[in-house]
């Protein structure tokens, strides 16, 4: 198992479609990674990822998915494809929870494809902050076993 602090990812979200009646949006939602992990964990590149998502709300709940092309930059990498879908209840005005599955390709050269699942929560806090957190395992192609992964983010909504 391999522990530590994983890069740094900046992005951010540009809704460029809204329809407050019907609930749907689409927006791009581009981003960079830049190589802070620790203890090998990284890519030791900047990154980038280029996607569009989509979004359906009724009621509390919420369906989402999309997909993009990740830039993947240094010897023996790859870019890649990727995409995945969520399903999210907002419990209350505070909390948010919520299922997902993704698909990403192999990120290098004699790579292999994965999919991971994850149990998620957003706690909104003091404005305009906001706590992202996941994790679930995650099957890639052609291994027996299951890693696990994790994800927290803080948020900040303008």
């Amino acid at each position: 198992m391999h522990t530590g602090r994983g890069d740094l990812r900046l992005s951010a979200k540009y809704r460029f479609f809204h329809d407050e009646g019907a609930g749907f949006s689409i927006a791009v939602f581009p981003g960079v990674t830049l190589p802070t992990a620790s203890r090998g964990l990284g890519s030791h590149h900047v990154t980038a990822l280029l996607p569009v998502w989509a979004q359906k709300d009724v009621g509390d709940w919420s369906v989402f998915g999309g997909g993009g092309y990740a830039l993947n930059p240094g010897a023996e990498n790859r870019n890649f494809w990727m995409g995945g879908a969520a399903l999210t209840w907002t419990i209350s005005k505070r909390l948010l929870v919520g299922v997902e599955a993704d698909r990403q390709g192999a990120d290098a050269i004699g790579g292999a494809a994965s999919t991971s699942f994850g149990l998620g929560a957003i706690v909104q806090l003091k404005p305009p902050f906001r706590l992202l957190a996941s994790g679930g395992p995650t099957f890639v192609d052609g291994e027996h076993s299951p890693g696990f992964h994790t994800f927290v983010a803080l948020g900040l909504d303008f």
